[in-house]
């Protein structure tokens, strides 16, 4: 196993070709801090200042602790729980991180630098310039980037990118050593170390004679002038020694330089091109003011929140220019960037005395044709007066003289649908004055990182932008008379203005078609595109998918495809590559290309989703090009994923349970690696929505097999969390299922959380019905373990309806049959049951005498789950006897035990004991604490014993002070 290790961008850890998830942000900036000090052992006084600065909380060194502890197990799998750690141990007085060069970036970076300067005193430039150059390209972004800003101030971070910085200066100076062609490599680095440190003057004369070298003489003269400008502008100082010097060796062409053709010609009429007259009797370019923005769309509707963004960085009056002079407005095909782009440019348009430049570079057109950056800029140069005949030929030239003729403007230039950021740099101007808006589907992260450019991703419309936009085209009065059906239609365009528009265009062109009966168009068609067809290419949603469809990988969009058989609105990197029947780190490079062209979302780390549209279209292009028996296949490896993975969910989180047995999983399977309680309560909350679906598509769609199975794996999960209305809905399809299976397992499980369930909800005929089902299955299967389980069942739903002889013979009869199977967890479970019968009879000393038992026995095996709820016995008992103290105290454990497994409800459960306890002891503010706590948690899983618990804290004085 080899670990790998970046903070020079990203903080990222790979073992072997697996990257590992990093949990909170707090643990994920631990590891960024110990990671720029690798090998150095870093102080946890120091830690706390990184992380919490002047004001740390009391609890800020056991937080440490406990962030260290995740990072070791996620470092270290398999380091047992005393074990010395290789990579991450302690030492004086804090933490230190263990790697070297061939596992770090950092360090390979430093290493490189040491080599470059070495080769440099050797009188190298050359090999000094190579390796500084492979060096630089190690980064991704700032160091630690992601981590929150408050923290990357820190000065630990600061000196790491200023690391960055001293390179990048070294290898200027050795490029202009070694020659044009390392100038040329170079020069990118260059150009974004310059945008981000505008007033470095040191920097910038480095960039002026590397552009003047390789032959960019127009381009370094107008650095000069902008960064002068910004001089005077931002700090009241004239340029130092280094700008001048460097300037007047561009003047004097002293810098050594081997131009191309176009840019030699360049460099000997550079001077009269920025000034191009003149010649022209018709037009001046310092007289023009292109106005080129399209018709604001009268309809635009909502997006706030966008516009407030885009707004507060742009001046008004007499303020200074915006810190960065590009917008860039991004989001999934549909989802309005270019009405966003236009309608805030109209906002804008008069802060811009210079004008407004605009065009459509066809970044998704569907013909291909996409606008190459020459033919937009000679666009531009036309629209600023500058004759055909004066327009120079080369790109870099032209790009020049364009941004020379923008130098004093104050001007809004919008660039709409573009393909990448190679695709618009030569079109953004240089002056600080000027504002670029960039939209794309593709995410530019070369102009976020590169050049400095604030990003605004578009969400889909919310539920009030939406119905808006229903009232701006098809007026408030027929909206409001059939609210419902515009709801549905909400629904069905899943909150997508393109499918919005489309439908209310159809709905607007016949007036006399109710929208009801529009709305069930689009509920018949569901699964299809059908009824978002419009003109091509704008207003039909298949044409406008396929512009960015069409551009992808065969890989990517192979896994495009598979995404629209997936059930759920989102799902896991490891559910993705179950469906491709591929290994995820092979999967990875096609979902990082569907995310930058924003076919698909990563909606958090490691998960992705997909609109609604979108899954259809991916759905529809499966059947059209792929074989039927792959895409079953592909749906089948995507059932066994969620099967096996629940599966070994509710092993981790009750490993003493009686669960079914099932086949070895296929090897083009993916199974997702769950850390702990804590990861599987995790993974079953996050995928419960397509967890649930599985069930329904099997039940449908396949055999069933899949469908009982899962509903038998997530009995528990829902039971605990209160779902019961779901668990009623997926026991009754495994029931279905199993019998038309004529799988007498499956039936008899189904019917015994149906019978448990239909008791929850008090619905006592149709629970007794289905308990004696299943006890009539599991005994024509010969499974004492099952039937011993149904009696369980029997007892505590008879104990709700205070039948508690009846209770104490179905436990007799459990305890005799997990006897018969040697079951010795569920012998420990019926004693504690039986203790708790006791307590409801008022037999505490017996209840105490049983739940005892029921404790040792569970410690004995090992179940910390069942001696939990035993200790939680216990003290129920304690309580009824007003010995209070002694309840806290079994309270209290159970409490510590619950919390290490992740068992939210039993939790909130033990701390309502507590808050009970607190109560009757008259302590009314320590009781309210606990019943606080206890509905929280109870309101974040969407318990329905929520109510009860907030019932106690507003009745009784409990929510006063004692």
């Amino acid at each position: 196993m080899q670990l790998h290790f970046a903070v020079l961008g990203p903080v990222r850890v790979w073992r072997d070709e697996t990257e590992l998830t990093l949990g909170p942000p707090k643990q994920r900036a631990l590891l960024a801090l110990l990671l720029t000090q690798a090998n150095q052992p870093v102080p946890v006084h120091e830690i706390v200042d990184v992380l919490w600065g002047q004001d740390p909380p009391d609890s800020a060194v056991n937080v440490v602790q406990r962030h260290i502890g995740e990072l070791r197990r996620l470092l270290e799998p398999d380091l047992p729980s005393r074990g010395m750690s290789r990579w991450l141990v302690r030492g004086s007085g804090g933490y230190r991180l263990n790697v070297d060069a061939d596992c770090l970036d950092l360090l390979r970076f430093r290493a490189l630098r040491q080599r470059a300067r070495q080769a440099a005193d050797a009188g190298k430039p050359t090999e000094a310039a190579e390796l500084l150059i492979e060096a630089l390209q190690l980064w991704r972004g700032p160091a630690a980037s992601g981590v929150a800003p408050e923290i990357r101030s820190h000065p630990n971070f600061a000196a790491v990118d200023g690391e960055h910085l001293v390179a990048v200066k070294e290898v200027a100076q050795r490029a202009l050593e070694s020659g044009p062609s390392f100038g040329l490599r170079a020069l990118v680095t260059l150009r974004q170390a310059a945008a981000h440190h505008p007033l470095d003057e040191v920097l910038q004369a480095r960039l002026i004679q590397v552009l003047a070298a390789t032959g960019h003489r127009a381009e370094a003269l107008d650095v000069y002038r902008t960064v002068c400008a910004r001089l005077v502008d931002d700090l009241g100082v004239d340029a130092g020694p280094e700008l001048l010097a460097a300037q007047q060796q561009v003047l004097r062409q002293t810098v050594t330089a081997t131009a191309s053709t176009a840019d030699s010609d360049a460099t000997t009429s550079g001077g009269n091109a920025v000034e191009p007259d003149a010649g022209s009797p018709t037009r001046r370019p310092d007289t023009v003011r292109p106005a080129q923005l399209p018709a604001d769309l009268a309809a635009f509707t909502g997006r706030s929140r966008e516009l407030a963004s885009l707004s507060k960085l742009v001046p008004t009056g007499d303020e200074r220019a915006p810190t960065s002079p590009i917008r860039v407005i991004g989001g999934m095909a549909g989802v309005g960037k270019t009405a966003l782009a236009v309608h805030w440019a109209h906002q804008v348009a008069d802060r811009f005395p210079g004008g407004q430049l605009f065009i459509d570079l066809r970044g998704f057109h569907p013909s291909g044709s996409i606008m190459n950056p020459s033919e937009a800029i000679r666009s531009f140069l036309d629209a600023l007066g500058i004759p055909v005949d004066r327009i120079p030929a080369g790109l870099d030239t032209q790009s020049a003289l364009y941004r020379s003729l923008l130098a004093d403007r104050r001007m809004l230039i919008v660039l709409d649908n573009a393909r990448d950021t190679e695709h618009v740099r030569p079109l953004l101007p240089g002056a600080a004055g000027c504002l670029a808006i960039v939209t794309s589907r593709n995410q530019l992260y070369g102009l976020v990182a590169g050049d400095g450019a604030d990003s605004v991703t578009l969400d889909l419309l919310t539920d009030a932008d939406s119905f808006q936009f229903l009232y701006q085209r098809l007026g408030k009065d027929r909206i409001v008379h059939e609210a419902e059906a515009a709801t549905d239609i909400v629904e069905a365009c899943g909150h997508l203005p393109l499918a919005l528009a489309i439908v209310s265009a159809r709905a607007a062109m016949n007036p006399r078609f109710t929208l009801a009966s529009i709305a069930s168009e689009l509920l018949e068609s569901r699964g299809s595109l059908d009824a978002f067809s419009g003109e091509a290419p704008v207003a039909d949603a298949r044409s406008v998918f396929f512009w960015s469809y069409r551009l992808l990988t065969p890989d990517a969009a192979r896994v495009f495809r598979l995404l629209g058989l997936h059930p759920g609105a989102d799902c896991s990197l490891a559910a993705v590559a179950s469906l491709a029947g591929q290994e995820p780190r092979r999967i990875r490079s096609a979902l990082t290309e569907l995310v930058r062209t924003s076919l698909v979302f990563e909606s958090l780390p490691g998960r992705f989703s997909c609109h609604e549209l979108l899954r259809t279209y991916g759905a529809e292009l499966a059947q059209a090009q792929d074989a039927a028996d792959e895409a079953l296949a592909a749906r089948q490896r995507m059932f066994d994923h969620y099967l096996y993975t629940a599966h070994a969910a509710d092993r981790i989180l009750a490993p003493k349970w009686e669960r079914i047995d099932l086949h070895p999983v296929a090897a083009d399977v993916t199974v997702s690696q769950l850390s702990g309680q804590a990861g599987a309560v995790d993974w079953l909350e996050a995928n419960r929505p397509a967890l649930l679906a599985v069930i329904e598509l099997d039940a449908k769609f396949g055999d069933g097999r899949y469908a009982w199975q899962l509903a038998t794996v997530l009995e528990r999960y829902l039971d605990r969390n209160g779902r019961w209305q779901e668990q009623l809905l997926v026991q009754s399809t495994a029931t279905m299922t199993a019998q038309r299976l004529g799988d007498i397992r499956g039936q008899a499980h189904a019917h015994r959380a149906l019978g448990f369930v239909n008791g929850r909800l008090e619905r006592w005929g149709e629970a007794d019905m289905h308990l004696a089902r299943a006890l009539e299955l599991f005994r024509e299967l010969d499974d004492p373990s099952g039937q011993g389980r149904v009696h369980r069942y029997s007892a505590f739903l008879a104990n709700h309806r205070k039948r508690y002889d009846v209770a104490l013979e179905h436990y007799r009869q459990a305890s005799l049959l997990y006897r018969a199977a040697d079951r010795t967890s569920g012998e420990a479970s019926v004693l504690n049951e039986l203790g708790w019968t006791y307590i409801l009879k008022g037999r505490y000393d017996d209840a105490l005498a049983q739940c005892r038992r029921a404790v040792a026995l569970h410690r004995e095996i090992g179940d910390r789950n069942g001696e939990a709820a035993a200790l939680d016995s216990v003290g129920y008992a304690h309580y009824y006897l007003q010995e209070y103290s002694e309840a806290l105290a079994c309270y209290e454990h159970a409490l510590r035990l619950y919390r290490e497994i992740r068992d939210l409800y039993l939790e909130a459960d033990t701390l309502e004991h507590i808050g009970d306890t607190h109560q009757a002891a008259g302590r009314h503010a320590r009781a309210a604490f606990a019943w606080r706590q206890a509905l929280g948690i109870l309101d974040t899983i969407g318990h329905p014993h929520a109510a009860d618990v907030r019932d106690k804290l507003d009745s009784n004085g409990a929510s006063q002070d004692a």
